[in-house]
């Protein structure tokens, strides 16, 4: 792959269009804007990232997290472009100068996908065709079909999103750069070649547009075994993205859980001064001091700016040190997991430290367990109006889902996609009170 190719400001539904100029922006500067004033981008602020959403303490959701996401993406793409000019010099005055706006653009979108309550709605929706009454369903679809919902991923979702034309749209979906659209590909292959994790990059029924965006990129296929269907190298900058994402909720995890008191201000302090030497650590130490910064959660701040600092630097260190094998595609792992010691190791210990105390927390195996339930009966509700909806309760609900949504197409898979289009943009809260209203748990207030 070559940066020349690899930056383009082409965008999906709109090759041949010449744009019309109303400002100075660039392209990638239309995306960033695009997604932020969008409606499925401000639907985040009401779904769950970890933590219940907050009562009396405030902690990071899906739209806070996405933006402070964006902000590292930012620096890291801008801090990757002044290095590699040094080395590339005939890369200046080039769309290359942009990565640092490509990648913050695609931190936006990058969760974008999720479904209401998370992980624990993605495992709802998959666990309902693999193991629950959804299993039915099987001889009356695609394998293909079949491979995308069992394996439903919020990643592949978020590329349906931003690329489908959804009816009464427009052709191209956001109409997003190509550039911008191939960074948020975090697994760049179909459900048939999904992981033992189940992760996947597009559905069926966008292969075929980013099998376009990877031609026009030269973003290579990659060897794929036995299996039907292509796999991709990723485009570099999903490195970045990878990066800035890993780093913000790791690190902000932390941050949250000493706010729930979850764990200790000492544990907290060990974990995030964990990724300094002792010189570096005794500073950032003393640096409090002199401050007279006495507040608990003020100096927990300070030293998550630190980490956070620190690790922004290691991963751009990273990326130009094994910038061949990434435009190579042979560059395996994040850039994370490359990182130099102390900080690599200090960074499994709060992953470590995560899994053991936050995710398997009460707050956090309480809504997993209550999401589960309501995108589970969600889902089970309106498939059933779907695949039978001459029924009176049938029309009840169809009459709930956005026009938008082809759910009485004459095409199983299309009605059964459409449930999933209309579960996937709803918030958690949204999703509660459907759940509530159609087990007759609550009554509308006039």
């Amino acid at each position: 792959m070559n940066w020349q190719q690899l930056i383009s400001n082409k965008r999906l539904g709109q090759e041949h269009r010449h744009p019309d100029r109303h400002d100075d922006r660039s392209e990638f500067k239309r995306d960033y804007d695009r997604l932020i004033f969008s409606a499925p981008f401000r639907r985040l602020q009401n779904k769950t990232q970890v933590f219940p959403l907050p009562g009396s303490i405030f902690v990071h959701n899906r739209l806070t997290h996405s933006l402070e996401v964006a902000s590292v993406g930012m620096s890291l793409g801008n801090d990757v472009v002044h290095r590699l000019k040094a080395i590339h010099p005939e890369l200046a005055g080039t769309l290359f100068e942009e990565i640092g706006t490509i990648v913050s653009a695609a931190c936006l979108a990058h969760d974008m996908g999720n479904p209401p309550f998370g992980h624990s709605g993605e495992k709802a929706i998959q666990t309902y065709f693999s193991e629950g009454p959804g299993q039915e369903l099987k001889s009356m679809v695609t394998p293909m079909f079949w491979s995308d919902i069992t394996h439903f991923e919020g990643n592949a979702y978020a590329f349906r999103l931003l690329t489908h034309s959804f009816l009464g749209r427009r052709k191209g979906g956001f109409v997003m750069t190509y550039a911008t659209l191939a960074s948020i590909i975090k697994y760049p292959y179909a459900s048939d070649h999904a992981s033992k994790k189940g992760k996947f990059g597009f559905f069926a029924t966008e292969a075929e547009a980013y099998r376009r965006i990877a031609d026009e990129l030269g973003i290579p296929q990659v060897p794929s075994g036995d299996q039907q269907g292509a796999a991709y190298a990723r485009h570099p900058l999903v490195y970045l993205v990878e990066a800035a994402d890993d780093i913000c909720y790791e690190i902000m995890d932390i941050e949250d859980a000493h706010k729930l008191k979850l764990i200790s201000y000492e544990e907290t302090e060990r974990l995030l001064l964990g990724f300094f030497d002792e010189t570096a650590k005794n500073r950032i130490l003393q640096r409090l001091e002199e401050e007279d910064v006495s507040d608990i959660n003020e100096r927990v701040v300070y030293m998550r700016a630190c980490a956070i600092g620190l690790l922004e630097h290691a991963c751009v260190d990273v990326f130009v040190e094994h910038e061949r094998e990434i435009l190579d595609g042979t560059f395996e792992g994040s850039l994370v997991k490359h990182t130099v010691e102390p900080i690599r190791t200090a960074y499994e210990q709060c992953a470590q430290w995560s899994v053991e105390r936050i995710y398997r927390s009460k707050p956090v195996l309480d809504v997993e367990l209550s999401g589960y339930k309501i995108i589970e009966t969600l889902l089970h509700a309106f498939i059933e109006a779907a695949m039978h909806p001459y029924r009176f309760h049938s029309r009840q609900l169809l009459d709930l889902v956005s026009p938008q949504y082809d759910i009485r197409s004459e095409q199983a898979e299309t009605r059964i996609m459409a449930v999933l289009d209309y579960l996937c943009g709803m918030t958690d809260v949204f999703a509660l009170d459907v759940y509530q209203k159609i087990n007759g748990i609550s009554l509308p207030i006039v």
